[in-house]
């Protein structure tokens, strides 16, 4: 009894914690894919990767409460064990490969603004987004393929769908480089962004001599201080959780750390949603992504102030027309 009520309280807790967070992700996702959808104006090669990036995001909050109930699944069959298991991994290795893509897309944008249309990146742009969902799918595949520990007696668990040799490759090979690559990328596009600072305030004070740092100066540099800072935080709360998740579910499987279920389950959640998070928060911050939206609150308010000018008008109008029925009992003039 003391065994199902403990398995039964980590299932609600595991509920209550992805649920909301993978009901967030969705939302936000569909908001950001409507807003990019309906906005012509946006550069076709950098949305169409975002677009991308947003719907591998979407798919992997969708697949996020799913992913700490694989170890309460003991008792399914062969293939819908395999599916259980190889699904939600595709998805999150598909929204990680398009993130870096997103990155190096951004990267060379910044950093190489003369030849960024002789890329492939650019020019082929089909073609790098089939390779953002073709080869995770192909490394996913992998323990259908024959790289697992199933045996004739074995229970559905991750353990015997993803061998050790495929976990360290999957993480040490793939996950942690990826996000190594992606801060390395945006640490580079940071400093092409300080070049150019630079350069700007070098001409601003050739027009300024004798004078201090000019209002637009400041706020240059306070711009500048931002983006440093969201980078910052971005890696401190999004990607150090996911990557220590990943660390400490690795040494519980080799047994290397004694570390009970419940608490492999919230590093898992709270890992996978941080990392979720991040398209949706790059997104957010993007003015164009959200310039359907704030059109559209736009005309709303202002709709809504003209219906309520013209009740005011009106109800102005109305106090001051006079009564009919003290027209009829006025005296008429002799």
């Amino acid at each position: 009894m003391n065994a199902s009520g403990d398995a039964e309280g980590i299932r609600r807790c595991v509920s209550w914690l992805s649920g909301p967070l993978s009901l967030f992700i969705i939302l936000a996702n569909l908001f950001i894919i409507l807003g990019i959808l309906c906005n012509r104006k946006l550069p076709r090669a950098a949305s169409w990767f975002f677009l991308s990036l947003l719907f591998a995001d979407l798919l992997a909050g969708v697949a996020l409460p799913f992913i700490p109930r694989m170890q309460f699944e003991k008792s399914r069959g062969y293939h819908s064990c395999f599916f259980i298991h190889v699904t939600p991994n595709y998805f999150f290795l598909t929204f990680l490969a398009n993130l870096l893509a997103v990155h190096y897309e951004k990267y060379l944008c910044v950093s190489y603004p003369l030849h960024y249309h002789r890329f492939w990146v650019h020019r082929w742009v089909p073609l790098c987004l089939l390779l953002t969902w073709a080869l995770p799918l192909l490394f996913a595949c992998l323990p259908v393929l024959g790289w697992n520990q199933w045996g004739p007696s074995s229970n559905c668990s991750y353990k015997q769908i993803f061998p050790p040799a495929y976990l360290y490759l999957e993480i040490y090979g793939f996950l942690i480089p990826s996000i190594l690559a992606m801060a390395f990328m945006s640490t580079q596009v940071l400093r092409v962004a300080r070049h150019q600072l630079q350069e700007i305030k070098k001409v601003l004070r050739s027009g300024h001599q004798g004078q201090g740092p000019s209002e637009l100066e400041q706020q240059l540099e306070l711009r500048h201080a931002k983006c440093i800072a969201s980078l910052f935080l971005i890696f401190l709360v999004c990607w150090v959780p996911y990557v220590a998740g990943l660390h400490v579910s690795v040494l519980a499987i080799q047994n290397h750390i004694s570390i009970d279920r419940y608490t492999l389950l919230i590093l898992t959640c709270v890992g996978s949603g941080s990392a979720a998070v991040v398209p949706i928060i790059l997104g957010l911050s993007n003015r164009q992504y959200t310039q359907f939206w704030r059109d559209v609150a736009a005309k709303g308010c202002a709709g809504c102030r003209a219906r309520c000018y013209e009740r005011g008008e009106a109800g102005r109008h109305q106090s001051r027309a006079p009564c009919p029925q003290a027209e009829g009992l006025a005296p008429a003039p002799s």
